[in-house]
């Protein structure tokens, strides 16, 4: 699944081109998906102009003239800036078309996305209403993760990925910044102190930062707006390393299934 720093570069790619340019047509070819598309899609974008491109955790937010378009990647979504002249291919299930003449078209294979318009005058809409802060919120701080997790016995990597605790940390990253941090993904929430969870919150900035700067992951079908790779996986440090050496210590990187997500650390540096 795309996480943050996937969805950042998008929304950057994104906004230089769509800035300032007005919705000529919409074409769905398969309103199926895991949040159904409405069938007022077309008539909510349709002449209206986009403002702006923004981010919510793992959410896409265009920005209307009378409006937000809300859109999530699912596991395996894309949405991409094209020619207008180039044909859809099989899960190319929406076409936006701009004044510019590029389309921006969203290919999702296993249908798990969504795209759903959101009225200036509606009350948030529930899928950002129970998300958490943002990691590079001041609201995001070790005295926060710490308030929150008292008598928590859920594992810190299960509690680092709560979209209600801190939006948009998903499992490649939160396995990346507990390395960061020297916690064992599988500590009990509830006992990690305030130092700790300080020198954990340091982490996921820095390990989201320098995702971001190198374009996301490219796991599976990962790409940018303008169909460009990302590279952060070429600097992991655990995550999908079982069983190689540890950068640090030399110890093998292990790997442990934690709230049914693959985890992986070094059983030395991580405590």
């Amino acid at each position: 699944m795309p996480e943050l720093p996937e969805v950042e570069t998008i929304c950057r790619g994104l906004e230089p081109l769509v800035r300032g340019r007005t919705i000529r047509a919409v074409v769905v070819r398969e309103p199926r998906l895991r949040w159904p598309i409405p069938d007022n899609l077309a008539e909510f974008l349709e002449g209206r102009t986009i403002e702006s491109v923004g981010r919510r955790g793992k959410y896409l937010l265009a920005h209307l003239s009378t409006g937000t378009l809300l859109i999530h990647l699912g596991m395996s979504g894309r949405l991409q800036a094209l020619a207008r002249n180039i044909a859809p291919s099989k899960h190319d299930h929406v076409d936006i078309f701009l004044s510019s003449g590029l389309l921006l078209r969203f290919h999702d294979p296993r249908r798990f996305g969504c795209l759903l318009p959101l009225y200036a005058e509606d009350p948030i809409h529930p899928l950002l209403a129970r998300l958490g802060p943002e990691p590079f919120d001041l609201a995001f701080s070790g005295e926060y993760l710490y308030s929150r997790s008292r008598s928590r016995k859920t594992p810190v990597k299960a509690f680092l990925m709560d979209g209600g605790i801190v939006a948009g940390v998903g499992n490649i990253y939160a396995s990346e910044a507990l390395y960061g941090a020297g916690l064992h993904p599988a500590t009990k929430a509830g006992r990690i102190g305030r130092v700790r969870y300080r020198r954990l919150v340091r982490a996921v900035q820095q390990t989201l930062l320098r995702a971001i700067d190198l374009g996301g992951s490219t796991l599976r079908d990962f790409t940018g707006a303008r169909g460009e790779a990302g590279y952060f996986q070429q600097v992991f440090t655990v995550y999908g390393r079982n069983g190689k050496p540890c950068y640090r210590c030399g110890s093998l990187i292990q790997r442990q299934s934690i709230a049914q997500r693959s985890s992986f650390f070094c059983p030395t540096c991580q405590r």
